[in-house]
């Protein structure tokens, strides 16, 4: 069921980091009605603007200064870039580690007061999939993208209580077209799903920094969001409509980490470097 929402008064500019990548470039089009602007960036290649309403901003998030310039004159902040898988840490901590920092601290010097942080399953995905988790678990990251997304949860709570600014952190679940595998029958969040969340993230007054799990209304899910209740979101898409076509793949065995633990696969990745 998809219900009609009304389209709050948009933002003056909007800016919207990793918007090359996949959840970016879907974000790119539906957050279109929240800003009269809406400035785009990455260190990847993007489509040009296709018009006023668009700015296209190449930028290094590990560079302080370049940070500092691409927030200057905008009114609210969508973190969505940065390394999005499991890699080693060198090549997370420029663009997840100091990038986050970077972010918040251009956020503070520009007078920037809400940050909307995509965040991760993956800051406890060391929790096996019989537990139900909120907001108020202890964080178990199952890898060093984990441990960079609970880092930038730790950043935005900082600079909430230091400077006044709020950030919604989204722990995105699996946010794809369609669930791709089993564990993702649970973790799934729709795009539809995602851009009401942002959209709520956005508008709702007083969040102070509320940790919200991304999720879809899946019939089996590991995650109780009673402690971001106050944004209101109420996802509106479902796994089940997949689960035929889900169930028809091969059943992993049963020592499978995807059969396990809520982070899947990415608490066996790596270690890396080694001889």
């Amino acid at each position: 069921m998809t219900t009609t929402r009304t389209v709050q008064t948009p933002f003056n500019r909007l800016l919207l980091t990793g918007a090359a990548g996949g959840l970016g470039k879907v974000l790119r089009e539906s957050l279109k009605p929240y800003a009269n602007t809406l400035r785009l960036s990455d260190i990847a290649p993007m489509a040009p603007a296709i018009n006023s309403s668009e700015e296209v901003i190449l930028c290094d998030l590990s560079d302080k200064q370049a940070v500092h310039h691409l927030v200057e004159g905008v009114d609210a902040i969508l973190h969505f870039g940065g390394v999005s898988v499991e890699r080693p840490f060198e090549e997370i901590l420029g663009p997840n580690i100091s990038g986050v920092f970077h972010v918040y601290e251009a956020a503070r010097r520009h007078g920037v007061k809400r940050v909307i942080f995509a965040s991760s399953n993956h800051v406890t995905g060391f929790y096996k999939q019989s537990e139900t988790l909120d907001a108020h678990s202890p964080r178990r990251p199952d890898g060093y993208y984990g441990l960079s997304k609970s880092y930038g949860e730790d950043m935005a709570t900082f600079y909430f209580d230091r400077y006044g600014i709020e950030t919604v952190s989204i722990r995105i679940g699996s946010s794809f077209p369609e669930p791709q595998n089993r564990r993702m029958m649970s973790t799934w969040l729709s795009f539809a799903d995602l851009t009401q969340l942002i959209e709520r993230s956005l508008y709702t007054p007083n969040v102070g920094h509320t940790v919200v799990y991304g999720v879809s209304d899946n019939l089996n899910v590991w995650w109780d969001n009673r402690f971001a209740a106050h944004l209101g979101f109420e996802p509106e898409n479902s796994s089940e409509v997949f689960r035929a076509k889900v169930e028809a793949q091969p059943m992993p065995a049963a020592n499978d980490p995807s059969m396990i633990y809520q982070g899947g696969a990415f608490v066996a990745a790596g270690p890396f470097g080694d001889e």
